[in-house]
């Protein structure tokens, strides 16, 4: 089976696999970021997070990104990982592992993988806080819950 170097996916995900994708015998670095769910965000205890995207077009602009990296470092390989669905604190939301001979190389894109899928890749966060206020997306606006609380348990659906 191929392996897939840019997808979005429902399942947890595993940082040993995206480290496979990139590594290779010329590779002297490999870098990898990693974006979790944490607990607090602006001083709001967080329940937990909903990703949603478009997919077919999240994926297509994650291959964008690799060919843009591949352009500005031709030795770095890149393979990025992003989960969608409801994400727990400490769940992994998305892995970006970058190989190259050098470790510049690899930080630099690295870090340029992630502000890029920030700018173009169509992926929605939906944040649920405790206070019953949740937070969706980039625009900074809250919604109350129907009853100023999250339902019982804390489930959100």
């Amino acid at each position: 089976m191929k392996q897939k170097f840019f997808e979005i996916t429902n399942k947890p995900i595993f940082v040993d696999e995206a480290i496979q994708k990139v590594a290779r015998r010329e590779a002297g670095a490999i870098t990898t970021f990693i974006g979790t769910v944490r607990e607090f965000t602006k001083g709001k205890k967080t329940l937990h997070l909903e990703y949603e995207a478009y997919t077919s077009m999240a994926e297509k602009m994650l291959c964008q990104i690799g060919e843009e990296i591949q352009k500005k470092w031709p030795d770095a390989v890149t393979a990025i990982t992003h989960r969608v669905g409801r994400l727990e604190i400490t769940d992994i939301a998305v892995v970006i592992a970058v190989s190259s001979p050098h470790r510049r190389t690899a930080y630099e894109a690295n870090e340029y993988a992630i502000e890029r899928i920030k700018q173009i890749v169509p992926i929605w966060k939906k944040e649920f806080w405790e206070d019953g206020t949740m937070w969706i997306g980039d625009q900074l606006e809250t919604k109350e819950y129907p009853e100023g609380k999250p339902p019982a348990g804390g489930d959100t659906k």
